[in-house]
């Protein structure tokens, strides 16, 4: 049977295993996170085609179009006027790890 991984669930548990992955200071770690977060917000700005992280997936700004919306609770219909979005698409890499493609039909 495989070896069960513990996976951080908060960033003071994700700062402490990736000090402990890569032999480094937690200061360390949270600095080199710091800095990549910083890099894809940056890169997702000034990047029409977004900034990607290789196996994991592409940070971008899309455009949206103005159109009109409904108030579900009154059913009233107003103009949402147009507006960028933050979007974030898995890379393929990372949607065949956590779910596998379906076998070919035949």
């Amino acid at each position: 049977m495989a070896k069960k991984i513990e996976v951080p669930t908060t960033k003071s548990a994700l700062m402490v295993a990736l000090a402990a992955a890569a032999d480094i200071k937690k200061a360390q770690a949270v600095a080199v996170y710091e800095k990549l977060i910083e890099l894809a917000y940056e890169g997702a700005r000034q990047n029409e085609k977004g900034w990607v992280i290789p196996g994991l997936g592409k940070l971008l700004i899309k455009k949206q179009a103005a159109r009109m919306v409904r108030n579900p609770q009154t059913g009233e219909e107003k103009k949402k006027p147009a507006c960028k979005v933050a979007k974030f698409r898995l890379a393929k890499a990372a949607k065949d790890a956590l779910v596998p493609p379906k076998a070919a039909k035949k």
